[in-house]
């Protein structure tokens, strides 16, 4: 009981370490994650709409694919980008390896501090996206504890993704791999339109199942505008928590080897 009780507290410091960092840094964490956002907000959900370029109600449709981008973005580089400095240049992993704690839960400790800062992340984009394209017809809150249970393991599954991420690629190739995912995983990730849109093109409507952000997307899109079509929600985060847990797997399996190595 001890040993349990200890190694909470163990975690618990330094995830209050990490989040204290991160709070120092909130204002380049944002920028970093919730700029690209906002630009698409302000281009497709404010000007277009305005010059008539794209129907009426799109701004529905694309509130929750810009909230699930912001949220990916920041839980996938709040825990990728950390890992990779920490066993590299700095080797500071090797404090929290020396701490009394199970090495699994050193690495489970980001994934959570990634989560919580993909959360922060989508609540700033939430209110800004509002501000900038004004009123969004059929937004409802009326399933807060869906939404919140969504956008949590939507968060967890990025920072799972994160930690593989940042465990597995050689730091020298982390920027290629992080151009080579992220184009391809933010263009069909059905941020910017519903999955069901692409039954037009049955074989691109099956290949993006592949895609961790296309369940967070559908999945926010089901909770905070229902009445826009979107994918089963319990399918969505039935897939998250696969996803999330496959990713959690490959990342820690990565992490003890670097750790060992």
């Amino acid at each position: 009981m001890t040993d349990s009780v200890s190694s909470a507290r163990v975690f618990g410091a330094i995830l209050l370490r990490d989040l204290t960092v991160a709070r120092r840094e909130i204002v380049s964490l944002l920028i970093r994650t919730a700029l690209q956002p906002l630009l698409f907000v302000t281009i497709f959900g404010f000007l277009l709409p305005r010059m008539g370029m794209v129907r009426p109600g799109y701004t529905s449709v694309i509130l929750p694919g810009v909230l699930a981008l912001s949220l990916a973005l920041s839980a996938m580089q709040a825990v990728a980008l950390p890992m990779v400095a920490d066993f590299g240049f700095t080797k500071e992993i090797e404090d929290r390896l020396l701490a009394p704690i199970a090495t699994s839960l050193v690495a489970v400790e980001k994934v959570v501090s990634g989560t919580v800062q993909g959360l922060l992340s989508a609540l700033f984009v939430l209110p800004m996206a509002r501000l900038i394209m004004g009123p969004i017809p059929g937004v409802t809150f009326r399933h807060l504890p869906l939404l919140v249970l969504v956008t949590i393991l939507g968060g967890a599954a990025f920072s799972a993704l994160g930690l593989w991420l940042g465990t597995a690629i050689p730091p020298q190739q982390i920027g290629l791999m992080f151009n080579l995912i992220l184009a391809p995983m933010i263009m069909f990730g059905c941020a910017y339109y519903p999955w069901s849109g692409l039954r037009a093109v049955p074989v691109v409507q099956w290949a993006v199942l592949v895609n961790p952000l296309v369940y967070v997307s559908e999945g926010l899109r089901g909770t905070l505008t229902p009445a826009v079509p979107h994918m089963p929600i319990a399918v969505s985060a039935a897939a998250m928590v696969v996803v999330g847990g496959i990713f959690l797997r490959l990342g820690l399996r990565s992490f003890r080897r670097k750790a060992i190595g």
